[in-house]
């Protein structure tokens, strides 16, 4: 039983009920309503769509195996109460588990593409399963390019998803253009609070990194201008919200609903959270921003409830 909980920590699995949620929300709410309102040909079933989120899920938790694998020492200095590689699971388990899951993976791609006839899915998680390895071997402890190429792997869920429906389907122009709008705004929401949460969490990890020679963002620049540089992310997205917000009032019930809920949930949540980055200075401080920055991460997503309903 101890294994399993064990298990269950390492592959972050409330990230992994995240990636699902994302993907299912995204279905549910905007795939599907505008399906039934086009009356779309050749639209994929939802079992298919339910499979591409089992697959990234699997897809993640390879990745958070593997990088916990290639960051133990640093891990030891870090987060020693986090350490699940050597502490209940051997490397060599670690190593397997991450094959198997990784195997999974990629025959759970090739199996959608088949039915498919489109082999997108499958380039998609060969490409971000190549760029999680070197994330987790290289990247993670350079300048810059780690954050991005995390904020792009955690964004990528939803226009995957997208490109597969935009090319199974009779979809008018009109209406692959409102698709891909829901999906730039969202893909664009995903990446910036991922990369304003990845520096967070570098300013966190600071001392040990720098134990180990990484070459990250607060090393580099120092603390001070990576907090600015997450207060720039995080003002750029509120100041986007907030200039969609006028679109939505005047409109019908749910537009408006969904604004006072991106305002109450979203945007004042993302200001407070800016506030407390500029008046953090202790470790505490940014762990604590890491998980409120999760949390507004989740209700942004749960905002795609009300836009089902402005389909209707």
């Amino acid at each position: 039983m101890q294994m399993v909980s064990l298990f269950f920590k390492l592959i972050r699995w409330p990230n992994l009920v995240i990636i699902f949620l994302t993907q299912l929300l995204f279905l549910v709410c905007i795939v599907q309503p505008l399906g039934r309102f086009e009356q779309l040909a050749g639209s994929p079933g939802g079992s298919v769509y339910i499979l591409i989120a089992i697959a990234y899920m699997l897809l993640a938790a390879g990745g958070y195996i593997i990088n916990d694998y290639f960051d133990l020492d640093i891990d030891l200095v870090n987060k020693p109460g986090k350490i699940f590689i050597t502490n209940g699971i051997s490397h060599a388990s670690a190593l397997g588990i991450y094959v198997v899951m990784n195997i999974a993976t990629l025959g759970a791609g090739f199996w959608i593409c088949k039915q498919l006839g489109n082999w997108t899915i499958l380039y998609c998680i060969a490409i971000c399963m190549f760029l999680l390895y070197c994330y987790s071997a290289y990247f993670k402890k350079q300048f810059l390019i780690g954050n991005i190429v995390v904020a792009a792997i955690s964004s990528s869920a939803i226009p995957v998803l997208t490109l597969i429906e935009a090319g199974s389907t009779n979809m008018p122009a009109y209406t692959r253009v409102n698709l891909w709008r829901i999906t730039l705004l969202y893909t664009f929401f995903a990446f910036i609070i991922s990369f304003a949460r990845e520096l967070v969490k570098d300013i966190e990890d600071a001392d040990g990194d720098r134990q180990y020679q990484a070459r990250t963002i607060p090393i580099v620049l120092g603390c001070n201008a990576a907090k600015f540089i997450v207060i720039g992310c995080l003002s750029c997205l509120v100041l986007t919200l907030v200039s969609l917000q006028p679109a939505l009032w005047g409109r019908k019930s749910s537009a408006i609903a969904l604004s006072l809920y991106s305002i109450g949930l979203v945007i004042l949540p993302l200001v407070l959270v800016t506030r407390e980055v500029f008046l953090a200075s202790m470790i505490q401080d940014y762990r604590k921003l890491s998980k409120w920055m999760k949390l507004v991460m989740v209700t942004g997503i749960l905002s795609m409830v009300f836009i089902r309903y402005i389909f209707v």
